[in-house]
């Protein structure tokens, strides 16, 4: 009978758009004995995540806790449970993740009106005014920070406009809560959603989240249709999905604890551990850690003789996208990287494949060790795969940043 060896994981510098490395506390905690769902004292930590979950969207929303699942499962569980069928949405797309945001709004049944923008640029909010008054949509739902293009999208202007004109505001900030400036209130955002495996730097496996008391109103109205009080409406309104129905999962996580689903014990730990670091740091000290590690890891690449891709007015400060070198087979750089170094950076999607690298530099991958190795390694590659770069260069202009910063 054939034996299943024990697991050897072995040692990798992430250096990807995510998962980003986990917190060595947050993996510590993960092995803490499991308790029930209804015990006082898990219940309280259930109650300080909810708290911490406020610190980190900075927002005084009462609704702001997990979904477990990934990113993704926050962002289709606030996007089935507000959007209703024919109710009218605009994306734009500036990336992989708008067309997922287009999908999953499409899926709810709203009748769904884009525009996408060349790879690596990000709108002008006069350009999204004029869309959104052509359109006059319920819901605005926009990606903060593209992964696919290294791109942010701004949202100041966004948000006062749709709240100006009864427009909810819905915000995937998976790739840049607490890796640079985001603020729910200040913003005018009613919802927005991020995932635990980048910026917070714990493992993939829940999406916070958080929506004002404009989205509690859309899920109290359609609750009714759940509970039978409304049936003539019944199979146009009800949410679709059970498991991702945020008006019975707001109740799980009130005082009446809606018993709705069984949480992820461990990944709660793990959570509350994660923004119980972010808070130790403090979000100030955070995002500038965040730019910092950008900034040397940008001086680096160009100090090498590489391109940066796209718009660097809106560059995403906690993902770098490079072109590859003329004549170098991308791939190939990836897997010398990985087998000689342990470092592993990631390709890119659609009309971009083959033509960038991405490189993350996001919660506890944003070290200046990282950066170092992630340089080094690169520039190794390159050199041993026959590209011609400023050998040595790119170490010294990024220890020159830090340098500065001293």
């Amino acid at each position: 009978m054939y034996m299943y060896k024990e697991l050897v994981i072995p040692q990798r510098t992430i250096m990807t758009p995510g998962p980003a490395e986990a917190e060595p506390r947050v993996l510590r905690i993960m092995g803490a004995p499991i308790l029930g769902q209804y015990d006082p004292n898990f219940l309280q930590i259930m109650d300080e995540t909810m708290e911490l979950t406020r610190y980190i969207f900075q927002t005084e929303n009462h609704q702001a806790f997990p979904v477990d699942g990934t990113a993704r499962a926050g962002i289709e569980a606030v996007i089935s449970s507000i959007i209703e069928p024919n109710d009218k949405v605009y994306i734009p797309i500036f990336g992989r993740f708008g067309h997922l945001m287009t999908e999953l709004s499409r899926r709810a049944g709203g009748d769904v009106y884009t525009t996408e923008i060349e790879w690596g640029k990000t709108y002008e909010f006069e350009d999204l005014k004029n869309e959104i008054i052509k359109v006059n949509p319920k819901v605005v739902a926009v990606v903060h920070g593209e992964t696919s293009t290294g791109r942010m999208q701004s949202l100041e202007e966004l948000g006062k406009f749709c709240r100006e004109n009864d427009i909810l505001l819905v915000v995937d900030a998976v790739a840049t809560l607490t890796g640079t400036e985001f603020k729910t209130d200040d913003w005018n955002i009613d919802a927005v959603i991020t995932g635990t495996q980048k910026c917070l730097s714990v493992p993939t496996g829940m999406a916070p989240l958080t929506y004002n008391e404009r989205v509690e109103k859309i899920l109290s109205e359609r609750k009714k249709i759940e509970q039978g009080l409304q049936i003539d409406s019944y199979n146009d309104r009800m949410i679709s999905s059970n498991y991702l129905d945020l008006s019975q999962i707001q109740e799980y996580w009130s005082p009446t604890r809606l018993n709705h689903h069984t949480e992820s014990t461990s990944m709660l730990y793990a959570l509350r551990e994660g923004l119980r670091i972010i808070k130790e740091e403090g979000l100030e000290a955070r995002i500038a850690r965040h730019a910092l590690n950008e900034k040397a890891l940008v001086a680096g690449i160009e100090a090498m003789g590489l391109h940066i891709f796209g718009d660097k007015v809106n560059k995403l400060p906690t993902v770098t996208c490079v072109y590859v070198p003329e004549g170098i087979k991308e791939d190939e750089i990836r897997k010398r990287m990985i087998e000689d170094f342990g470092v592993e950076i990631a390709a890119a999607f659609g009309s971009l494949s083959g033509k960038i690298w991405r490189i993350g530099s996001m919660g506890y991958s944003s070290r200046k060790e990282n950066i170092l190795k992630v340089l080094s390694a690169l520039e190794t590659s390159l050199i041993r795969n026959g590209a011609i770069v400023n050998r040595g260069e790119a170490l010294q202009a990024a220890l020159d940043v830090y340098e500065e910063k001293r």
